[in-house]
């Protein structure tokens, strides 16, 4: 009942006449942000409450079953296990991911859900084609115990309108990391509106291109989706007739390349995973180091979700991968990771994320280098990052 009072007075300031039923939930407020959550989500469950749709969870502050031979200090560690724990008890399935895209259940095409964590939502609607909000912490929870929603914005078709129309100047033989730059520069030119990116079609983005290019742009947009012209679902007809528009010159990304790179050339540690790896990025990963191991001085650290370090497992990527000397951690995710997990000693960071390229000096005190894989790999066997922007942005 508590549930429903909130989320129906949530419903009324957002202008819905009516509620929607949902089919999946995903929750964000498992991660130890503060006490508050941990407060929350075991008074939740000592009232009695229970998820009534599969609901799964996002990425936690602490590798669940580790934590402690790690040396997370236990009045941090306690609290955010136990945390984690109320959630299960209360039914979400202990997926520990921020991309449970990935999970083998994933929402189809016009498929109403409740989900939170930005990346997961922008997603969903953007490349999945399913509709939810990006809905905040603790009404997460109300939306899973309810299998109800307000009918409001990104629900409705009219909510799923581009206002910007974004022309992109796609650069002849652009790499990997040339969708996470854009998804943050698509972000920053739609700040508070749904965008159509026009442009793009020719590079044939991959999904793992899509997963940077979404979370990039959550990282500088409040918008909980965008449309990608030729290439995702609704971009056809996306765009609002009153729509305004902007461009992304070479410039612009050459730009956005300097604003992600303010971190010294000497790194010592690569960051891979934000959001969590799918397998096709361990893999790469794995065939980008070649049986090659990485510099004594350089940690290299992978966060994926638990359905993908069994798959990894299973085909022997794994393996590979921690003969190069990459260590693989379930549960957390970049925004999560403190000492330390976080090497202590670490004094600048190379990650091929651009979402943890803007948040990481902020999240971790730490200087922060960008690049595409191979990039982070070379960073990986030399202690150095790549001196300039590589060749397809220096054209």
């Amino acid at each position: 009942a508590q549930a429903m009072r909130i989320l129906c007075a949530m419903a009324v300031n957002q202008g819905a006449t009516r509620l929607i039923d949902v089919t999946q939930g995903h929750i964000d407020g498992c991660i130890y942000a503060s006490p508050a959550n941990r407060t929350f989500a075991e008074k939740m469950a000592e009232m009695g409450a229970k998820v009534r749709i599969p609901t799964t969870m996002n990425a936690i502050s602490v590798d669940r079953e580790n934590w402690r031979a790690q040396g997370v200090p236990p009045d941090f560690g306690g609290p955010a296990a136990r945390l984690a724990d109320a959630y299960v008890r209360m039914g979400c399935r202990p997926t520990f991911t921020c991309a449970p895209y990935l999970l083998d259940d994933p929402p189809g095409t016009g498929d109403a859900i409740g989900w939170s964590e930005s990346n997961a939502v922008i997603f969903a609607n953007s490349v999945l084609g399913a509709r939810t909000a990006k809905h905040p912490d603790f009404l997460d929870l109300f939306i899973a115990m309810t299998g109800r929603a307000p009918l409001a914005g990104v629900y409705l078709d009219a909510g799923r309108k581009a206002r910007l129309v974004v022309d992109v100047d796609l650069p002849p033989g652009a790499g990997d990391a040339f969708w996470p730059l854009v998804g943050y520069l698509g972000g920053l030119a739609a700040p508070d509106r749904i965008p159509l990116l026009r442009g793009l079609a020719a590079g044939a983005p991959a999904r793992d291109d899509l997963k940077a290019l979404c979370a990039a742009f959550g990282s500088t947009s409040a918008a909980p989706m965008l449309h990608v012209e030729g290439v995702t679902p609704e971009a056809a007809g996306a765009a609002a007739k009153d729509a305004d528009s902007a461009a992304i010159s070479r410039a612009d990304l050459r730009r956005g390349w300097d604003l992600l790179n303010d971190g010294p050339e000497e790194v010592d540690l690569v960051a891979i995973g934000s959001p969590h790896a799918s397998l096709g990025e361990c893999r790469a990963l794995a065939a980008a180091f070649d049986g090659r191991r990485r510099r004594d001085e350089v940690a290299v650290i992978v966060t994926a979700g638990r359905a993908v370090i069994d798959a990894v497992r299973a085909d022997g990527t794994l393996a590979l991968l921690e003969a190069s000397g990459a260590q693989v951690l379930p549960d957390l995710c970049w925004c999560s990771i403190s000492e330390p997990v976080l090497p202590p000693r670490t004094r600048a960071i190379m990650t091929n994320s651009a979402k943890y390229a803007h948040y990481g000096p902020g999240l971790s005190g730490r200087a922060l280098r960008f690049g595409g894989l191979d990039a982070c790999v070379a960073a990986a066997l030399t202690g150095r990052a790549p001196a300039g922007p590589p060749a397809w942005l220096r054209g």
